[in-house]
């Protein structure tokens, strides 16, 4: 998938006040001449940068704003609520137990599991000597099947230590693993990508 150079896009200042509500982001619109019929938008701070092609007429400008504006405030709104309700490691303890009994036949038992803001290159982390599990704090707002993943995953290992065919084995108990590690590896290049890097929504007009 193209990315355009960060610079290219023209920065003229849009009028788009019209429906907008006054409690939403500040919207910063940017045109660039090699767009087409793409349209995209992506949180850069507290503000909403909207990319679309430079001869789109303003009121379809507008209308885009308001619809993409109106995706990223109810995903920020979404993720924001996850990330409270998972907030504590008892909330990580009750998955844990929930997916051993289910999938595992209550095999794996943590002796502790909980967050860690120091899982800055991996989403997991087990020791079987000890029977602890760390969770990276930046799946805190990931859906819970993936999150499930991560935890079914570190749960394995304190069964299997290794990646050997008997880890996979119990790992492929879980039906949305491979998903799940499709999902993260994506989050894993967007986490690598500049913070503005581009990203088409997909063409105009679907």
């Amino acid at each position: 998938m193209s990315r355009e150079p960060l610079s290219a896009p023209s920065k003229s200042p849009v009028p788009l006040d019209a429906g907008r509500a006054s409690d939403d982001p500040p919207v910063e619109v940017r045109r660039s001449a090699r767009r087409k019929k793409t349209v995209s938008a992506h949180w850069s701070g507290d503000r909403v940068v909207l990319q679309v092609p430079a001869r789109m007429p303003a009121r379809e400008v507008g209308r885009w704003e308001r619809e993409m504006v109106a995706k990223l405030v109810a995903s920020r709104r979404r993720n924001q609520a996850r990330s409270h309700h998972r907030a504590g490691d008892d909330y990580l303890s009750r998955r844990a137990r929930e997916l051993s009994d289910r999938h595992l036949g209550g095999r794996a038992r943590p002796a502790s599991i909980s967050w860690s803001s120091r899982q800055n290159t991996r989403w997991g982390s087990a020791t079987p000597a000890t029977g602890t599990i760390r969770i990276s704090r930046r799946l805190y707002s990931v859906p819970e099947w993936v999150l499930d993943a991560v935890i079914f995953h570190e749960l394995c290992h304190l069964i299997e230590a290794g990646h050997g065919p008997a880890f996979r084995a119990l790992e492929s108990r879980l039906p949305d693993m491979e998903r799940a590690q499709a999902f993260l590896d994506g989050a894993a290049w967007a986490l690598s990508s500049p913070p503005d890097a581009d990203v088409d929504a997909g063409p105009e007009g679907t």
